[in-house]
């Protein structure tokens, strides 16, 4: 993983991950063989905040049909950051 932008793939948009925007926490689906430490440094470059805490966790893909066939979509990994108090992500912030 070269760049923090291999790392993380793109912010979580959903009702919940807003919800964490008040504490500080911040969710993001991540490579699947990121680590919590590539997570962590990934966050600190891109966003120049401090990070202080990372919980990861492997999301399996739902089945999907269409019709008789049926699908699955992939399995995902995602991470919730948390960042020092005092500290917010500017460029997240907006999408609200």
């Amino acid at each position: 993983m070269k760049t923090p932008y291999d790392v993380i793939i793109e912010p979580v948009l959903s009702e919940k991950a807003y919800g964490g925007y008040a504490e500080g926490k911040y969710t993001f689906w991540v490579h699947p063989d990121a680590s919590k430490t590539a997570v962590k440094n990934a966050v600190q470059q891109a966003f120049k905040v401090k990070v202080v805490d990372v919980n990861v966790m492997s999301v399996r893909g739902k089945k999907k049909r269409m019709g008789r066939y049926e699908g699955k979509r992939p399995d995902r990994k995602k991470a919730i950051v948390t960042v020092a108090p005092g500290q917010k992500i500017e460029a997240l912030e907006g999408l609200i």
